[in-house]
């Protein structure tokens, strides 16, 4: 059973107490961050999210068959107090507590079970580490959430329509995780030290680190497929620890931006480890 399965089974049998991030990580065997941006990929909602709709959902089964007290379901969903409880469940379902065990359930979307459906696709070259040098960013960027990701692609777009930059190599640079499962993304291209941030561009420095670097062959739409497989499987099996820190996808002359095919490399950042480092075959 692969790490988000066994996240999504562990919620799904101890959401009743209100178990946290890192203690679902604790019990998957991955850290916190790595947990999030799994969880993230794998399902679209992140474990937050989904831990309170799960929860909330609970209670209003709960109210929708007649319980008495409001308060004790609360308590019972993990809220101290009844307009803490109204508040959140108000915002989940787009009704009060109070309509639904009047009303019923009729309309309410609730978050129901998650049913994981694997999309892993195995790397055709063996992932390989790299330590790289400081690097900084300027391009396109823009705050994201799950409902919104599928807009990542405009930005390469605008990139091209208002600076060009003229760069043989682009970067996208994903980082700024919230537990919401927000995340900042910056496409662009790599700029020195010193140079002026051009305008109408977000820029962004990255300090010197270690990366596991790995190869995505198939069409760009694909790439899920293989972050999820180094997330999910890669990384767990290799006893390498994600690090908190902004992960990178890394375009060369072999990307064709017209057809979407060629290949890009994935970066992702390390925790400190004891390993050698190699050089960079790309500075």
């Amino acid at each position: 059973m692969g790490a988000a399965r066994r996240a999504l089974w562990y919620i799904e049998s101890h959401f009743a107490e209100n178990p946290s991030l890192a203690d679902i990580a604790r019990v998957v065997g991955v850290s916190p961050f790595h947990l999030s941006r799994l969880f993230q990929l794998s399902t679209g909602t992140s474990v937050v999210r989904y831990l309170r709709g799960r929860r909330l959902t609970h209670a209003a089964y709960q109210l929708a068959a007649g319980a008495d007290g409001i308060l004790e379901v609360a308590i019972a969903a993990g809220y101290a107090s009844h307009a803490a409880f109204t508040r959140a469940f108000s915002e989940q379902f787009g009704r009060s507590p109070e309509q639904v065990r009047e009303q019923g359930l009729g309309g309410v979307v609730l978050v129901e079970a998650l049913k994981l459906i694997d999309s892993s696709t195995p790397c055709m070259i063996e992932p390989h580490r790299v330590h790289r040098g400081a690097l900084r960013v300027a391009g396109i960027g823009a705050r994201h959430t799950a409902a919104i990701v599928a807009s990542i692609p405009s930005q390469w777009q605008r990139l091209d329509e208002a600076h060009g930059l003229g760069a043989e190599i682009a970067f996208g640079v994903c980082g700024n995780n919230d537990v919401d499962g927000g995340f900042d993304y910056i496409a662009g291209v790599e700029i020195s030290a010193s140079a002026p941030v051009p305008a109408g561009c977000q820029a962004i420095s990255i300090a010197p680190r270690e990366y596991l670097v790995a190869w995505h062959a198939a069409h760009i739409s694909a790439i899920r497929s293989t972050w999820f497989w180094l997330l999910n499987d890669y990384l767990p099996a290799s006893g390498l620890t994600l690090a908190d820190a902004p992960d990178l996808e890394r375009y060369d002359t072999r990307f064709d931006d017209r057809s979407g095919h060629g290949g890009v490399e994935i970066w992702l950042p390390l925790a400190d480890t004891l390993h050698p480092k190699e050089s960079d075959p790309c500075e």
